[in-house]
Order: structure tokens, then sequence, then C-alpha cells
């Protein structure tokens, strides 16, 4: 596998990472279980993209130095298109996050936890697939075509399922654990579970905990692929998805009372997933440049976000 990443790259990124992580983890528990607000959010919300912006920067930077500035610059914006694809595709799972927050009424000062957990779980199964991935395609070149086929696939499929809530109460696996795992039906503020041995019984946070964690990997198979279209580079693979993933949990909270607004959103990201799908499969014919990918990424997803807001959903009916 070819790699910018060096020991020295590895060693920052993982060192940033952690730290960050900290830093929430601790203003987090400082603050206590809250209710977070729009404009926390928001600060949020601007604090990862920032981190994720200055690390591309110095990433940037540092190639500049070492391989010359046309290498720097093939990799900035790799990094960058690669960052606003995962980010995009993330939008989906914070609006099945929703569904399922709303589904089991989980306290408002409960979900941080909620989110916390699944994303430190979403950042290790992500890395495990990333790595697998890029094992496959640097050994088997036509692994490129089955993930484009499968993105072309997907896209479509997402394009038709837009505007249609997931069907929770006929989920298979949300099915299964709710037969087959001994659970309480009331909260016990943040506990996972009550009691040991036998007789351990799971509250409701923890089936929301495993069904977030199913979620993302299912997403996880759809999103990855995606990155592989613009690098197969798996220091860039993994570092834009890890900091795409980062800001999950603010972003969350941001756009939970807006999901109505970006109705349309679904589409843009089919449509995203479409033209990803089909870069991967000409790639032996024609290679799209990435400036070229980052260019339409963003204007597809700037226009549905348009659309959105100029054509407000239509209530359901009964509403």
């Amino acid at each position: 596998m070819e790699t910018i990443g060096n020991l020295w790259l590895w060693a920052g990124f993982s060192g940033l990472v952690l730290l960050a992580l900290m830093v929430d983890l601790v203003l987090m528990r400082h603050g206590g279980a809250h209710k977070v607000t729009f404009k926390e959010a928001a600060w949020w919300s601007l604090g990862w993209v920032a981190l994720a912006l200055a690390f591309n920067a110095a990433l940037w930077w540092y190639v500049g130095q070492d391989a010359g500035p046309d290498e720097a610059r093939r990799v900035g914006l790799e990094f960058l298109t690669g960052y606003l694809v995962e980010k995009a595709l993330a939008v989906d799972n914070i609006f099945v996050f929703l569904m399922l927050m709303t589904y089991f009424a989980v306290p408002e000062e409960q979900r941080q936890r909620v989110l916390v957990i699944g994303i430190l779980l979403a950042i290790v199964l992500r890395a495990i697939l990333i790595f697998a991935g890029a094992a496959l395609i640097a050994n088997f070149h036509w692994m490129l075509y089955v993930f484009g086929a499968f993105l072309l696939l997907t896209g479509v499929k997402m394009w038709f399922a837009a505007g249609k809530e997931p069907d929770l109460e006929n989920n298979p696996v949300l099915r299964w654990l709710t037969g087959h795992v001994p659970f309480v039906r009331r909260y016990y503020g943040s506990a996972l579970w009550l009691g040991g041995g036998r007789r351990r019984k799971f509250t409701p946070l923890f089936i929301v905990l495993v069904m977030i964690g199913i979620t993302d990997v299912i997403f996880a198979v759809d999103s990855i692929p995606a990155i592989f279209a613009i690098t197969t580079d798996p220091f860039i693979v993994l570092t834009s998805n890890v900091f795409a993933v980062l800001g999950l949990r603010a972003m969350f909270f941001l756009l939970a009372g807006m999901a109505e607004r970006f109705h349309l959103l679904p589409y843009g990201l089919a449509v995203v997933l479409v033209f990803i799908g089909a870069k991967m499969l000409l790639i032996d014919l024609y290679k799209i440049p990435v400036l070229w990918s980052l260019g339409v990424v963003a204007v597809i997803l700037a226009i549905t976000v348009a659309l959105s807001l100029a054509r407000p959903a239509r209530p359901a009916a009964g509403h």
C-alpha cells in the first residue's frame, strides 16, 4: 500500500485526535448531563471543522517541505474532498440517529453519552474497515470496480428511499435485541444495565447504543468505498474519515431541530454516490481530477441545501 503516512505523521495524527477527544470529554463531564443548546452545538461544530482544516493545512505544509508543492497540492485536495464527502454522508447517519433517539424517547441529557460512546466505536470499526479495504485494493485492482458498482447501486437505492422514514418497528436487528436481551422499560440515568450475572437487565440506553453502532457500520460500508474513489492512500482515507466522524456529536445537536428543513439532502447524497461510483468505474479509462470531484460534490450539496430551503417540505397528511 503506497502512503504518505510515516511514523511522524501517524504519531502526530494520533496525538491530535486523542488530545481533542480528551478535551471534548473533560468539557462534557464538567458541564454534566444536560440538554445541548443550538449555540453550544454550533460552536463545537465550528471547532471540529476548524481542527480538520488546520490539520489539512499542516499536512499540506509538511508534504510540501518533503515532496514539493505539486504533491502537497494533491494531498491537500484529496484530504479536503474526502473530508467533504464523508461529512456529507455523515448527515444521513444523523437523521437515522435522531429517529432512534426519538423512537426510544432518550432523555435529552443522556443523548451526549450515547453519541460519544457511539463515535468512539465508529472510529475503531472504520479504521479496521479502511485498512481491510486498502489491503484488498492494493492486492486486487478489480476491487475498485466492485466498490464502484456498489456505490452506484447504493446511490440509486438511496434516491428511491429518500423521504421515507426507516421502519423501526420491523427492523430485524431491533426485533432480535428486544426479543432476546432482557431489558427494563425505563431509563435509570446514564446506566446501561442494572444488576449483574443472570439477573442483569439492560436499559433502553444500551439498546440505543447497540443500534447506533450497527447503523454506523452499515453506513461505513457505503461511505468508505466512496473515499477510495478519491484516494487509495490509507493515511488520507483514515484521517479524513476520523475528522468527519469526530464532529458527529456536535452536528447531531446542530441538525436535530432542522432535519425537516434539509428534506432534499438525501437526494443530493444519492447523486453524490452515483457520481463517485461512476468515477471509480471509469478510473482506468479516465481519471477525473480531484479538484473537479471536489467542485462537483460541493455544487451538488449546495444546490440540494438551497432547494430544500427554497421549497420547504409539505406537512404529512393529518398534521
